[in-house]
């Protein structure tokens, strides 16, 4: 009964990364999958659920908070059920991947199944730009600015966005640094196509993002060809870049902020501080703010633009602050940096030069999540919020493989 277990974790953990390219349906199957067959096999062998990780303490502590922001929520429901059981299951997620990856050739079928994901995505959302819809859930793409944008099978671009670029420096640091002759070609091959379908999305956040990550990735591995590729790129770029994107920017007077923010995002930034003005210590409660934004609107609000009644801070830490207070933010920031501490120490401390480019991966794909999560409340999306906690719960893992290096 525990080898079936075993082997229903394991499969379950290679399939959620793939089945992220083609519905929120299949990542919930194997989420319940993993979840129930863990809880099953610890119960089995008499053993703890929570496995010691650098994180437990402040994730335990997130975990209270969300829960003690129930008292100021306006909508118990929401509060219990997309707050505190989300988080709750997030967090048996991360500790599973903490826990359960313990061997290499888990690793590289991991690696694999986000490979295959992420150009299944790419391709879907190529197809989509060409024909005029996708070939997974037949969804036309969006226009905006004059300029057609992949959506793939996600509701919009910029979700299609955080999807692609938090998991491709997985594929692009294996690229560049560890793999060689037809195996890197496959590799570099399926970055590209990555790439492709993060610049057909247009999301500026997003493509930031993978330039961030790229100057990270090459920064630490001393690559000067690509340092010097990423600074000829910026200087060329206000001239490559296309007609709509030169039109928006002489639109918002060459403002940075707005350029990447759009002004209705300013607004909506604006109603979130108002938020977290009125509620500093506690927020509105977890998984409430779409229900309390209209009641701290602006008025009139920036630029006099006339924001929705309902809608997300598109801002991870914002949002966070409105509605855990800022006890909550500063338990979540603790976190990262436990998290990144660990992180780093795990990449300096592990010999195999496979497994040192994976974690250095993994912590580039963990600052593109954060990156793209400035502008959008990624944590927040039910279709690409698994994806942080998955990424930790990976990047932790590795420690494993320090100890039987040992």
């Amino acid at each position: 009964m525990v080898k079936f277990l075993d082997y229903v974790i394991y499969w379950s953990i290679i399939f959620i990364p793939f089945s992220m390219a083609t519905s929120p349906v299949p990542v919930s199957i194997f989420s319940g999958f993993l979840i129930v067959a863990y809880l099953v096999k610890q119960a089995l062998k008499k053993e703890g659920i929570f496995p010691k990780t650098a994180i437990n303490l402040p994730l335990l502590l997130f975990f209270l908070i969300t829960c003690i922001s129930i008292v100021n929520s306006i909508n118990f429901r929401d509060t219990f059920k997309g707050g505190i059981l989300r988080l709750l299951q997030y967090a048996f997620i991360f500790f599973i991947m903490a826990k359960e990856i313990k061997d290499k050739k888990h690793v590289r079928i991991i690696v694999f199944s986000v490979l295959v994901g992420l150009v299944l995505a790419s391709i879907d959302g190529i197809f989509q730009v060409i024909t005029g819809f996708d070939f997974i859930r037949h969804w036309a793409p969006i226009i905006n600015m004059g300029l057609v944008r992949a959506t793939a099978s996600f509701k919009d671009s910029n979700t299609f966005g955080i999807y692609l670029s938090a998991l491709a420096p997985l594929l692009l640091g294996l690229a560049l640094y560890y793999y060689k002759g037809s195996k890197r070609m496959f590799f570099v091959l399926a970055s590209v196509i990555s790439v492709i379908g993060i610049y057909l999305t247009y999301s500026r956040p997003t493509l930031l993002a993978i330039y961030i990550v790229l100057f990270f990735l090459s920064i630490i591995r001393r690559d000067k060809i690509v340092i010097i590729s990423l600074v000829v790129l910026t200087v060329i770029s206000p001239f490559i870049a296309p007609k709509g994107v030169k039109d928006w920017a002489k639109q918002v007077d060459y403002d940075p902020i707005r350029f990447m923010c759009n002004d209705d995002r300013i607004a909506i930034f604006r109603n979130s501080m108002n938020m977290i003005k009125h509620n500093p210590i506690l927020g509105v409660g977890a998984n409430t703010f779409m229900k309390n934004y209209k009641k701290y609107k602006e008025n009139p609000e920036y630029m006099n633009i006339v924001t929705s009644d309902y809608l997300y801070a598109h801002n991870n830490f914002l949002q966070l602050t409105a509605e855990l207070g800022f006890i909550g933010l500063a338990v979540f920031l603790w976190l990262l940096y436990k998290l990144f501490s660990e992180s780093v120490a795990i990449y300096r401390k592990l010999k195999d030069d496979y497994l040192r480019i994976v974690s250095l991966s993994l912590i580039a794909c963990l600052i593109a999540f954060l990156i793209n999560g400035l502008t959008e409340s990624s944590l927040n999306s039910s279709r690409v919020a698994l994806i942080f906690w998955y990424l930790c719960g990976f990047s932790l893992s590795l420690k494993n493989f320090i100890k039987s290096e040992k």
